[in-house]
């Protein structure tokens, strides 16, 4: 263990001992205080929330994008919405892990593990919409590129839909490895814990025979920093493809140099969100306020504020440029953002997006956990709606006014969003349950660091803040 140092702040409010850092996070795992009454309400929940969405995806699959609320203005709707939705929430995650991991930021260690966990289960939701959209799902296989029996027939490698498939899928693979490879030290001491031949069996092999011999360190942490090293530049470069989607088209409001940072910086910002009401439940929920400490929520806060300031100054960019740049069209289509049917929209995601974060300024509000839960929520509802302003809203009054329309979501669209929900909490229920939520090697090594400051440095500190 690193010994402490009378000038470093400390990672955690106290300091903790090697065996007490394993039990505390391997309890609610070992069946004391993991499913209890209010995981089982949580799951059981999750899990009627996916048995609806699946429902409707079947009977979406046996009628036909039919049953959806498109028309012949809007044909991008509820679909494209929740999956760049999805892709927003799951591209924070490794980003947090990875770049605090190269950074060498010792509080990543309580945060990084779920927010790696966010990462896959928020890409296994967006991946639904594209299959669904598709219309025959089954017939897939035809975006690969693959040697085939049709002839002359390839996919179309000019198509940013086409870039889609291997943004995501080179995405969710480099993400689901970076957190897989985390997992295996905490895998290996599960294993040695266990005290069922099914429970050491499973988590034996999942561990991949790990054995704490300094080769073994050695590879795992020149492992984890490779994958880290690719997972910070596949943040950006998804973004900058799902962007490509509308920036490469010529509706008004769409075709703008500003959409790849735009993406890039929204998907931080809801993830981030996300991050932080998720470890205000779960610090709450598994019993790890000494481990989950109000410096990590306060570090979580300082950068939805950042975040938050930058999608600020992309909004207003965004109105510049339109009404400084000459084109009545994409005039109009601002005008209509601000003043048109749908403007309680736009509102709210500016409210959402811009206004509410701001009260993170105060240390006071970023010292509560309601607040935090709240701010955290909020960004969420206001950057899908962010994504329904962009997409629904430009779409629904076209060039020509005969054409415009209201766009309404139906039951089975709405359906199928909730399924989505239903299975990231289910997947996020399971994973607390039978993983450590918390990374018990990474919080061992800087548990050195919770030593409490001397009385010197705390008077010199209260000095220089007077």
């Amino acid at each position: 263990m690193t010994a402490p140092s009378p000038l470093r702040e400390p990672v955690f409010d106290r300091a903790m001992t090697p065996k007490a850092i394993t039990d505390d996070i391997c309890r609610p795992l070992e069946g004391r205080g993991g499913t209890g009454p209010g995981w089982w309400v949580g799951f059981s929940l999750a899990a009627a929330a996916l048995g609806i969405g699946l429902a409707a995806i079947g009977y979406e699959i046996a009628t036909g994008i039919g049953t959806w609320g498109l028309d012949k203005t809007v044909g991008w709707a509820f679909d494209i919405v929740n999956f760049v939705f999805w892709v927003g929430i799951g591209h924070a995650g490794t980003l947090i892990s990875a770049l605090l991991l190269l950074t060498r930021q010792r509080w990543r260690t309580s945060v990084s593990r779920s927010a790696e966990a966010m990462t896959v289960f928020a890409i296994m939701c967006a991946a639904i919409y594209p299959l669904i959209h598709m219309g025959r799902p089954w017939m897939a296989f035809w975006v690969l590129p693959l040697p085939n029996a049709r002839g002359p027939l390839w996919v179309n490698f000019r198509s940013p839909l086409l870039w889609d498939v291997f943004a995501i899928n080179t995405y969710l693979t480099v993400s689901a490895l970076f957190w897989y490879v985390g997992l295996i030290p905490d895998l290996a001491t599960l294993r040695d814990r266990a005290r069922g031949r099914l429970a050491r069996a499973i988590y034996g092999a999942l561990a991949l025979g790990w054995s704490g011999s300094c080769r073994a360190w050695s590879t795992y942490e020149a492992a984890c920093r490779l994958l880290a090293g690719m997972a910070v530049p596949l943040v950006v470069l998804t973004s900058t493809v799902v962007s490509t989607d509308f920036a490469a088209s010529v509706i008004p409001g769409w075709h703008a140099t500003i959409f790849p940072p735009y993406f890039v910086a929204g998907a931080i910002h809801s993830g981030f969100a996300t991050v932080l009401a998720i470890m205000v439940v779960a610090r709450g929920a598994l019993g790890a306020r000494h481990l989950i400490t109000r410096r990590h929520l306060d570090n979580l806060a300082k950068v939805v504020i950042v975040t938050s300031s930058i999608m600020g100054l992309i909004y207003a960019s965004e109105h510049y440029t339109a009404f400084t740049g000459g084109n009545p069209l994409d005039a109009f289509a601002f005008r209509n953002r601000a003043l048109g049917p749908y403007a309680w929209t736009y509102y709210t995601m500016l409210l959402g997006n811009v206004v509410l974060p701001q009260i993170l300024w105060w240390p006071a509000a970023r010292r509560n956990v309601v607040v935090l839960f709240v701010v955290g929520v909020a960004v969420d509802l206001a950057m899908w709606m962010e994504r329904f302003v962009i997409i629904v809203v430009s779409l629904h009054r076209d060039f020509l006014p005969s054409s415009w329309t209201i766009y309404k979501p139906t039951i089975i669209e709405v359906a199928t969003f909730v399924g989505t929900f239903g299975l990231f909490f289910c997947c996020f229920f399971l994973f607390i349950r039978f993983l450590p939520a918390i990374s018990i090697a990474e919080v061992k090594a800087v548990a050195g660091y919770a030593r409490p400051l001397p009385r010197e440095l705390v008077s010199l500190r209260k000095e220089a803040a007077e």
